[in-house]
């Protein structure tokens, strides 16, 4: 899967937006049960956590993508976390702090849905909202110039690093979807009764912006993606293909941290076993 990782600057137009792969369902099953056992494992080391990084378009398959890659997993063991618009608290805090707190355990998975980079995409597509975070010197549209942008990137860079450097191992997903699927996506959501909850009519508003964000991306993109931290665009128009894709990439990831295993039990429990299990059995 290292096709898709982001190892130098790209074009994201260059990058494809639909892979398909022959019994992509089937080959999840089997690996999403491995990943299932690996973090199992993972819990029981203790020493590392995992954080997983979803960003896309509206309609990119997130939400289900969570659910089909994690299904095998111990409820225990991997925590979701869907970033809306700020609250009142949130803001009187620095960006990066509700994202902060919610950083997995060691021992656990972590899934940001929508993550810190929302402080690098939506704010740069809508500036003024910036002005909500109450930041020094910063009183108008105005004062956000590309200084600001780049020592922002350099502020998240430095975040992942801190975090990387105290045993969180990173992925960053981009689901690249087409314009044109994310046109079918949305007119199914209107066309079944069942789905018209997700649809909001701000999502055609944001659609108009559709080569902005795709800048902005692209940009967030080439400045963040690190060895310690990288990205990976994931073809996101067929949504099997596109889960299998992460969940190969996190299997074959993890798999290489040799030193991830189940600790082993001390000498005083190992050589008392047998003793152990007569005890139980005798009661």
């Amino acid at each position: 899967m290292e096709a898709y990782k982001v190892t130098s600057n790209i074009t994201l137009h260059n990058r494809p937006t639909k892979v398909v792969i022959d019994d992509a369902e089937k080959e999840l099953r089997k690996v999403r049960k491995k990943l299932g056992k690996l973090q199992d494992t993972l819990y029981a080391h203790g020493k590392y956590a995992v954080l997983v990084c979803l960003q896309g378009m509206d309609t990119a398959g997130k939400d289900s993508l969570i659910r089909e890659v994690f299904k095998d997993f111990n409820a225990r063991g991997v925590v979701v976390h869907s970033f809306k618009t700020p609250t009142s608290l949130e803001l009187k805090h620095d960006y990066l702090w509700r994202h902060y707190i919610a950083l997995p355990a060691r021992g656990k998975f972590g899934v940001f849905n929508r993550t810190h980079y929302e402080n690098v995409l939506v704010t740069k597509v809508h500036p003024e909202y910036i002005l909500g975070e109450n930041i020094p010197h910063i009183n108008s549209v105005d004062d956000i110039d590309d200084d600001f942008w780049n020592t922002r990137f350099d502020q998240i860079n430095d975040f992942e690093k801190h975090i990387a450097q105290n045993g969180t191992i990173i992925f960053k997903f981009f689901l690249h979807l087409s314009k044109s699927e994310q046109k079918y996506r949305l007119l199914r959501r209107l066309n079944k009764p069942e789905k018209n909850w997700k649809f909001s009519p701000g999502d055609l508003e944001e659609r108009k912006l559709w080569d902005h964000y795709q800048a902005c991306y692209e940009t967030a993109i080439n400045k963040t993606s690190k060895p310690h931290a990288p990205w990976y665009t994931i073809p996101a128009d067929d949504k099997p293909s596109a889960r299998l894709i992460v969940a190969q990439t996190l299997l074959d990831t993890l798999k290489a941290y040799t030193d991830i295993k189940e600790p082993e039990i001390g000498d005083d429990v190992k050589n008392n076993i047998e003793h152990y299990k007569q005890q139980l059995q005798n009661e």
